[in-house]
């Protein structure tokens, strides 16, 4: 048995996989705004004081870890027969921790929750997360000492993106001095909560490492100039980057004692949820990407090597299986769909018939607009899939897939998980231990819907192949 985690934006999810059978045993999950009130969110954030400004506090984490673990033995789940655990985090939030934190760790007593033993090893209260806007002065002064923001991209796979954590480093280390000189580790929520579990700091993986703006893609180590042009001191802040395979160690004595579990169960490291979602859906390997079809798009798919995206659109963070992968977000996708026919007063039904028809169409029109332009952006990745798998609620409508399938010349597949950052995460824990080939996992765990198979129709595909 194997436990993948998820720590989202908006919920603590648990799911359990018996890996030789190919089955998921049990779930769980604990929503932020609504089991946890107290911390006054909205969808699991606050805002801050300033432009947009955007938090998350890590005790709410912890806490949630807590109520989920407790959630699965009230459920009958038999924790002592996990043999691996590990994890998916919401990308690039920063945990900024005292040095009381190591030896917290060491020492959590099993008669009292997290959240309570950890508060004092808080250096700053609350998270930045993936929502937080507030860093486009910070942006800029990293990619100028760095000479650009074209070399920072070949460096770390992106340039310097608002969001992600390195700019969100540098605004702590400048608004608040003090406490960044009190703060003697950075971690990412993912490797905090693996630190959590293991009972110590843990590695931060390439996987969420490289959506930091921190971490060069070819060394796999932290760039010691983007370090410097960060924050001061960053280098003896930041825990070590290490494959995600990597196994940190065996489960903290807290959760042995207060849950059952057995005390050899191991810990692999946790990665983001981009990267975990890329196991979970099937697509560890080339040749096959996901498009996921939520309120914003996102595109990803495994690369081979690190090639990056001169328009500076797209990102190249680690595949938690080894080699790389790329990442598109196309904001508002869904949302514009969602626009469109409420203005056309249609139901979704005749949007997809539109969808389907060739007769042009303020639907034909937005649908082409939209894949095209996902596949011109995409052509950086070096990638020509074979099959794209798509999620998320767009893709049930069958002639949205039916336009992916004819612009991208591929054959598109939905799949019937909605958990796949968590089922990633139990897959991964699997793989880490060696007793599990990826192959065998995906072929178990990520089979797509039956009859779901939308082929490109040849014609069409000439079509928009002249456009």
């Amino acid at each position: 048995m194997f436990l993948g985690l998820d720590c989202s934006t908006q919920s603590f999810s648990a799911l359990i996989i018996d890996a030789s059978k190919g089955t998921i045993i049990h779930e769980a999950s604990v929503n932020f705004e609504g089991d946890l009130p107290h911390y006054q969110t909205s969808s699991g954030f606050v805002h801050g004081d300033s432009p947009g400004e955007v938090f998350s506090d890590p005790l709410m984490w912890v806490e949630a870890l807590d109520l989920l673990l407790a959630r699965l033995v009230e459920s009958g789940a038999d924790l002592s027969s996990i043999q691996a655990i590990s994890g998916s985090g919401q990308q690039h939030a920063t945990v900024y921790l005292n040095d009381r934190f190591h030896s917290t760790l060491a020492d959590l007593q099993s008669t009292s929750c997290l959240k309570d033993q950890l508060s004092p090893c808080l250096s700053r209260p609350l998270s930045p997360i993936w929502m937080d806007s507030s860093t486009s002065d910070e942006c800029e002064e990293i990619a100028s000492a760095i000479g650009g923001n074209e070399e920072l991209c070949q460096r770390t796979g992106s340039i310097a993106v608002e969001r992600f954590s390195g700019a969100q480093i540098r605004r702590f280390s400048k608004l608040s001095p003090d406490a960044w000189n009190d703060t003697a580790t950075v971690h990412l929520n993912s490797s905090f909560l693996a630190s959590v579990l293991a009972g110590k700091s843990v590695s931060i993986d390439h996987g969420d490492g490289a959506g930091m703006n921190l971490l060069n893609l070819s060394s796999g180590n932290w760039d010691a100039d983007v370090l410097q042009a960060t924050a001061p001191s960053l280098a003896d802040k930041l825990p070590s980057p290490a494959p995600a395979s990597t196994i940190a160690g065996n489960i903290s004595p807290y959760f042995v004692e207060k849950y059952g579990f057995n005390p050899e169960a191991k810990v692999a490291l946790w990665s983001g949820d981009n990267p975990c979602s890329l196991v979970g859906m099937g697509a560890a390997s080339p040749g096959k990407m996901v498009i996921s079809l939520g309120t914003s798009y996102t595109l990803f798919a495994a690369m081979e090597k690190p090639l990056t995206d001169p328009s500076g659109f797209g990102h190249v963070f680690g595949n938690p299986c080894g080699a790389f992968m790329s990442l598109i977000c196309f904001s508002e996708g869904a949302l514009a769909l969602e626009k469109l026919r409420s203005e056309l007063d249609i139901t979704w039904d005749e949007f997809s018939d539109a969808a389907l028809s060739s007769e042009s169409s303020p639907i034909r029109s937005l649908l082409d607009k939209q894949f095209s332009d996902m596949k011109t952006r995409s052509t950086w990745m070096g990638e020509t899939p074979s099959t794209i798998y798509v999620t998320g609620g767009a893709s049930q409508n069958p002639g949205i897939c039916q336009t992916i399938a004819n612009i991208f010349n591929a054959k598109v597949q939905r799949m019937s998980t909605n958990a796949s950052a968590s089922l990633g995460a139990a897959m991964r824990a699997a793989h880490a231990t060696g007793n599990f080939s990826l192959d065998d996992l995906e072929n178990k765990f990520t089979v797509p819907e039956s009859a779901s198979t939308i082929t490109p129709h040849s014609e069409t595909v000439k079509n928009y192949q002249n456009l």
